[in-house]
């Protein structure tokens, strides 16, 4: 079960597709967060809802927020997945220990091996103000992101 609006956000310390290290607690204080999880690189529903977000960019990376995607694949996959797609924010390897910051946030499948859908908007101390989670194959709408980083 997904963590609830309102709870402090687990912390959590990752590679990016660039080998670079991402730490959520460098965010606080300075920028409200979306983090969304998302199963697998190079799959249809992904591949369409990080291009989506790709497109209206300036919304969810600017002086006041971040776009932190997080997915079980290596960094490796994701730095060719990044590349190919132009995408141009963070994509976060939850690959070992597999799963830990996808199970911390109460949205790793055990079953499938790899996030589902889930998103969290976390402002700028820290707490989760808004969240989705789908399921594997339902995509997301990033409207409904815009409207809730908005309401911060």
């Amino acid at each position: 079960m997904a963590i609830e609006v309102g709870t402090q956000a687990p912390d959590f310390e990752l590679k990016d597709n660039h080998g670079r290290t991402v730490r959520l607690a460098d965010f606080r204080g300075e920028k409200n967060v979306v983090l969304l999880f998302y199963p697998f690189a190079f799959t249809g529903v992904c591949t369409g809802e990080l291009s989506a977000l790709r497109d209206e960019l300036p919304a969810f990376v600017n002086d006041d927020t971040q776009l932190l995607a997080a997915s079980c694949d290596s960094i490796h996959t994701l730095r060719v997945f990044g590349e190919q797609e132009g995408l141009e924010y963070p994509l976060l390897s939850d690959f070992w220990p597999h799963g830990e910051t996808s199970r911390a946030y109460g949205v790793f499948d055990a079953e499938k091996g790899c996030a589902v859908r889930g998103t969290f908007i976390i402002d700028k101390e820290g707490v989760i103000r808004w969240t989705v989670v789908n399921g594997l194959p339902d995509a997301r709408d990033l409207n409904d992101y815009i409207k809730a980083l908005d309401a911060l």
